[in-house]
């Protein structure tokens, strides 16, 4: 059985690095699953999934925790803002396809913007619940 949480996960990044606007900020489709060494600023990351079981008597579920990560420098916090802005208006409610589950809801959680302590990178935390359900 496909993993939701993986499914999940892939259909994010499908999604990410084919929105325009998106990567027309990030200048190219810079979605990573780890931050890269040498990746030019600014880029998002995948970060930590936390999936919990969400079953009911009768549906096999799980509730997933994403956080995604905004790295910039250059255009200081209102590149990252903007950046957050987009994937937040791309992401939250989207219906997106998963292999083998149903996507219940998407939805935004969290979202903080920060410089990184003695340096000029700022980061951007973005935090996503989502629900599945298996397909029968």
């Amino acid at each position: 059985m496909v993993q939701p949480s993986a499914e999940l996960q892939k259909s994010i990044f499908r999604t990410l690095t084919a929105d325009p606007g998106l990567t027309g900020l990030l200048g190219g489709p810079k979605v990573f699953d780890r931050r890269p060494e040498r990746a030019a600023f600014p880029y998002l990351t995948l970060g930590r999934t936390a999936v919990v079981d969400w079953s009911t008597g009768t549906e096999d579920g799980s509730e997933h925790i994403l956080t995604l990560h905004v790295w910039a420098k250059g255009g200081g916090k209102q590149e990252t803002y903007a950046i957050m802005d987009r994937v937040s208006e791309t992401l939250n409610d989207a219906a997106l396809p998963l292999e083998g589950h149903h996507l219940v809801n998407l939805q935004l959680q969290f979202a903080e913007a920060r410089q990184e302590p003695e340096s000029a990178t700022y980061h951007g935390i973005l935090r996503f619940r989502a629900v599945t359900e298996t397909v029968a």
